[in-house]
């Protein structure tokens, strides 16, 4: 297992590196001079000149890159120009809410997706069945801010039941919570449908197996046989699925974090971006990477838990 572990690390190093490159060319090319942000529009170009010298901006692409490379590697990710703090703290910060909501979203999606899976399957060609179809289709359709716009306008603005703007406190408490629960539902409403699409095909495919027939020719109850022998063995594509929505989730938290005003490295990276904070957005991107590789890596590990023959 621990050989598995250190290889994944391993491989997950170009990845990374893929990820710095990305980003640093990326955000050259998107046009902003964060020397001329930062002097004013008042400065002289002298004055945004000697900045540019002073920010390193005078340099090729490749030296600013290879300098980049270096830092990141002894764990300096720069300082913010916007904040003039350092961008590592920014993040360590900004963090917190993201986690919350995307752990939040998937504490609600994954049982709802597998339940909404698991009825679909064991009723199947029924009007249970092709509703819950719909639905999984519907969550897979519909854009995520058309989904969190429509959430603000019925709960929010309509109902007047949840506030929608900004993060109220942590998620143990009741402010928190209510903070947190239009941006969760909004993120859960896009991982729902394809969960239980992938339930449903995965169950009714294990549900044909021997096994099965043979658990059900001993007197097993079908509950039994539908939990423990079919949904047990169903779960490896499961598992994939959720592992790639997550990667999804993350992407889609710059949405919804920009929508509902929320704290998070989303939200951080679209201001960055906006304000040509390349140190920022930079660091922004390299944090989001190195979660999904973290993801991936936990994914293997639950498939050698679920099936011991691919350890």
């Amino acid at each position: 297992m621990l050989k598995a572990v250190s290889a994944r690390l391993v491989l997950s190093v170009p990845v990374l590196a893929g990820a710095i490159l990305f980003g640093f060319v990326l955000l050259r090319v998107v046009p902003g001079d964060p020397a001329a942000l930062l002097a004013g529009q008042s400065a002289s170009a002298q004055v945004v000149s000697q900045l540019r010298i002073e920010m390193g901006l005078d340099k090729p692409w490749i030296v600013q890159l290879i300098h980049y490379f270096g830092d990141v590697i002894v764990g300096d990710l720069g300082r913010s120009i916007i904040s003039n703090r350092l961008v590592l703290e920014e993040l360590i910060e900004a963090f917190g809410p993201t986690a919350e909501l995307v752990l939040t979203a998937l504490l609600v999606a994954v049982p709802v997706g597998i339940g909404l899976g698991v009825v679909a399957a064991v009723q199947r060609g029924t009007i249970i069945d092709r509703s819950i179809m719909a639905l999984a289709v519907a969550g897979i359709s519909l854009p995520v801010f058309w989904v969190g716009y429509m959430l603000i306008l019925t709960f929010g603005v309509q109902w007047g039941l949840l506030p929608f703007t900004g993060r109220l406190g942590p998620m143990w408490t009741l402010e928190g919570l209510q903070g947190l629960a239009l941006p969760a539902l909004t993120a859960a409403f896009t991982l729902i449908g394809p969960i239980a699409r992938i339930s449903r095909t995965a169950l009714l495919e294990t549900l044909h197996a021997e096994h099965i027939k043979l658990a059900r020719a001993k007197g097993v109850p079908e509950y039994r046989v539908v939990i423990k022998h079919g949904l047990r063995n169903a779960l490896l594509p499961i598992v994939t699925l959720i592992g790639m929505q997550i990667g999804h989730l993350l992407g889609g938290t710059v949405i919804i974090e920009t929508i509902f005003a929320w704290p998070g490295v989303g939200r951080l990276i679209v201001g960055a971006i906006m304000n040509s904070d390349y140190a920022t957005a930079q660091g922004g991107l390299l944090l989001m990477a190195c979660v999904f590789v973290m993801v991936n890596l936990m994914v293997d590990l639950l498939y050698s838990a679920l099936d011991p023959r691919l350890s």
